[in-house]
Parts: structure tokens; sequence; C-alpha cells
């Protein structure tokens, strides 16, 4: 019956710890680290108490007959005058009691005042012929102390007790120094050398980690300056040349578009330096060299973009629909990062298509939607880097917003980035059928794709 009986019992506890297993296992860890910070001061009074039963019966046996302590002899005389009950009180009391308990109570300033306790274990072995104190006091100094010195002339002052206590011949003196004397001595050095090494290879570990980290520094820090110097020498004089011959070009042009389109190839050469200048500043990381403090992009300057989009003959139209909020300068530089990429893609692989930008406000959620027709002719695109789309991606998922990009039914392509205007708010699916506008691809669209374009996976 007995089985059971445990057996439903034992049933309800298992299913109790592993329905609290997590608050189980922090309290085990949080008791574990409360023994464990505390574990010195533990076996301090792990020695003061279980040693004290000991070094009493050692009193007791070390001045009874006369033999060892030098406190036998007037021990014996007291005994022989008072009665045995005042014996048991005032002998015990004031002679064994007493004192035994002021050695036990210097162990627990072992690891602070260690002198305190050998001082009373070579009173204990002289007086007592207990050596239970004085062992303890051989084993802790070493164990936390690395004076050589000191524990040297603590040990020839034990050696010397020794030889007063145990001079009977020289054998009885050596049996008794090894135990009493020799081994509590080398277990301390073995304890204080073992932790000593421990804590000098924690602290190389940790410097070698510093050293590491330091080295990953260093390491990083020379591979930006070698982007830096290739960029420099790439791409900023190469940038560099064009804008050169673009000046020249404005200048003696005979057609007054060939000298537009000049200018304008001239003048975002220049921003574009401007703009190179403050990557390789940054890559650089020159000491006494500041940061770059220009004004970052925002959804403002979408007209300038547009400007130099269409002074490069490209047909951008832009609508904007719902109410305009104070947003964030971060979401405002990613909405004009994304219009920037899908404008430059546009060109790229749809040239001479028009371009629909669309920008609509909402009080959670900002949507920026950038797609172009179909190209009129054949294309023959750049080369492709491939980090375009995958670097927007990257930035939009940083600011906490989601984006998506997939063909058109009619042709083109669309990119589309959906934007927190808030750092804890999240675009969801009720947001977005919650806009009151229709994007320039109408509901057909939707309908008629495949896959849905929005999709962030897309």
């Amino acid at each position: 019956m007995a089985p059971r009986v445990l057996r439903p019992r034992l049933g309800r506890v298992n299913g109790w710890l592993r329905e609290h297993k997590d608050g189980v296992a922090a309290l085990a860890r949080h008791n574990g680290k409360w023994w464990w910070d505390r574990r010195f001061r533990l076996a301090d009074w792990s020695f003061a108490v279980f040693t004290l039963p000991f070094s009493g019966v050692t009193m007791v046996a070390g001045t009874s007959g006369g033999v060892l302590g030098l406190l036998s002899g007037p021990v014996e005389v007291i005994t022989e005058l008072l009665a045995p009950w005042a014996w048991m009180l005032v002998v015990g009391l004031l002679i064994y009691f007493v004192p035994g308990l002021l050695a036990s109570a210097t162990m627990l300033w072992r690891r602070s005042a260690p002198r305190w306790l050998l001082l009373a274990g070579l009173l204990m072995l002289v007086l007592y012929g207990n050596p239970i104190p004085l062992m303890v006091g051989l084993y802790s100094y070493p164990a936390y102390f690395s004076d050589r010195r000191t524990l040297t002339g603590w040990f020839a002052l034990a050696c010397l007790a020794n030889a007063l206590i145990f001079n009977v011949a020289v054998i009885s003196f050596v049996m008794t120094a090894i135990p009493f004397l020799v081994v509590p001595t080398i277990a301390g050095l073995w304890i204080g050398t073992r932790r000593e090494l421990i804590v000098r290879l924690k602290e190389r570990a940790e410097r070698l980690e510093r050293e590491q980290h330091m080295m990953a520094d260093q390491a990083i820090a020379a591979e930006r300056t070698r982007i830096a110097r290739e960029m420099h020498d790439v791409v900023a004089h190469r940038v560099s040349l064009m804008v050169l011959h673009a000046g020249g070009l404005e200048v003696s042009a005979s057609d007054e578009r060939t000298g537009e389109a000049a200018g304008l190839i001239r003048t975002t050469g220049r921003e574009a330096l401007a703009e190179l200048r403050g990557i390789l500043g940054v890559l650089r990381d020159d000491e006494g060299e500041a940061a770059p403090t220009a004004p970052q992009p925002v959804l403002g300057d979408l007209e300038r973009l547009f400007g130099e989009w269409r002074g490069a003959g490209m047909d951008v139209r832009l609508r904007e629909t719902g109410a305009a909020l104070d947003l964030p300068v971060s979401t405002q530089r990613t909405a004009f990062r994304v219009v920037q990429e899908a404008l430059t893609n546009a060109a790229k692989h749809a040239t001479g298509a028009t371009v629909h930008v669309w920008v609509h406000h909402t009080s959670t959620h900002l949507e920026v939607e950038v797609a172009n027709e179909a190209a009129p002719g054949p294309v023959n695109p750049p080369p492709r880097s491939g980090y375009g789309l995958t670097g927007l991606r990257e930035r939009v998922q940083l600011a906490g917003g989601r984006i998506g990009s997939g063909p058109c039914p009619e042709g083109g392509w669309r990119l589309r980035a959906i934007l927190p205007v808030h750092e804890d708010d999240e675009p969801t699916d009720a947001d977005e059928g919650a806009r009151n506008d229709t994007p320039p691809h109408g509901p057909e669209e939707e309908e008629a794709s495949t896959r849905d374009p929005h999709d962030p996976g897309r």
C-alpha cells in the first residue's frame, strides 16, 4: 500500500517541479551564489567551531599527570586543594573553557590578522600542550599571505615551543613536529601557491583578452584606413576627373541643353565628392579630425532630389497624401534613402520611364512607394553591385519598418517601405487598410499580382 500512496504524491511533486523549473533554477542559482560569496567566512566559522571540542580534550589531556603543558603542575596542585565540585566549576571554567574559547575565536580573523591566532597557538602549545590552534595558524598564514620571512620566524618559534614541550627525546620532537608543524605549513604553502597561480592566470587571461581586443581594434582601424585610401585613390580621383571634364564641357558647349546637362553633372559630382570626403573621414577616424557635421537629407530635400533627376531627363511625379506630422529625423532620412535608391534603380533598369513617388502620412506610420512604368525601349543597364536593395532593407529594418519590392502587373517595378512614426510603433496590416487614399497603382494591381510585392520577404 505504501508505494501506491507515494506514487501519486511523487507524480504531483514532479509535475510541480516541471511547471516551476525556471523559478526553481533561478532560486538555486541565487542560493548558490549567496553561499559561494560567503565561503571564506563560513570556513572561518567552521575552523573555530569544529576545532573547539578537540582543543578542549587536548588541553585536559595535556595538563593531566604533570606531563606536557607548563600548567600541568599548578593544575594538579589546585585539584588537590579544592573539592571535586569546586574543581569542576573553577578550574574547568577559568583554566580550560575561557582560554580555549578565546583561542578558537582568533580563528575568525585568520585571514585578516593571523598573528593573533599564531600567538594564541604558541601559548596553547606551551601552557596546555594543545597544538591545534597553532596548526590552524601555520596553515592559514601561507595560504593567504606571501611574506615568507615572517612565516619562517613563526615556524622557528613553533619549533622552539614544540622542543620545550616534547623534550624527552629527539624522536619525540621529530614525531610531533612533522604532523603538528611541517604538514600544516606545507599544506598552507600549497594552497597559497595554487591560489596565487590562479589569480595570476586570471590576470594573464584578462590581459591577453585586452591585448586581443586592442589588436583587433588596430586591425580594424588599419583596414578602414586601407579602404579609405583605396576609395580616395580610385573613386575620388575618377569623380574629380568627371567633374573637371563636365566643367570644361559646360564652358565650351554650344548647345544650351548640353551645357545644362554638363552643369548638372558637375554639381552632382561635387556633392558626391563632399559626401565621399565625409565617409573617408569616418573611415580614417584620425585623431583631432572632427566628424562631419553637415545636415543629413530629410523629406524636405526630396524636391531637390527630384530636380536633379528631372534635369537628367527623368519624368518624376510626386503625390503626397495624409496629414504630415513632425517625424523623427532618422525616419525622414530613411525615407529619403528609399526614394533615392529607387530612383537610381529606375534610371539604371528603366531608362526613360515615368516614375511615380507616393508619400502617405498616417498617425502611426509613414508609407513611401516608388513605382516606375515599363521602359519605352531596350535598356542596357550598367554593371550592378547587388548590395543596393540589401543595404536598403537592412536600413529599413533597423528603423523598425518593412520593405517590399516586386514587378507591377502592367510592367515596371515597385518599391514600397513602411516606416513607424515613433520608435515603439510598428506597421500592422490594420494600419495598411486604414489609409484613406489609394496609391498610384490602384486595387486592380493588388488583385492581379500573383504575390504581394509589399511582402517584406520580396
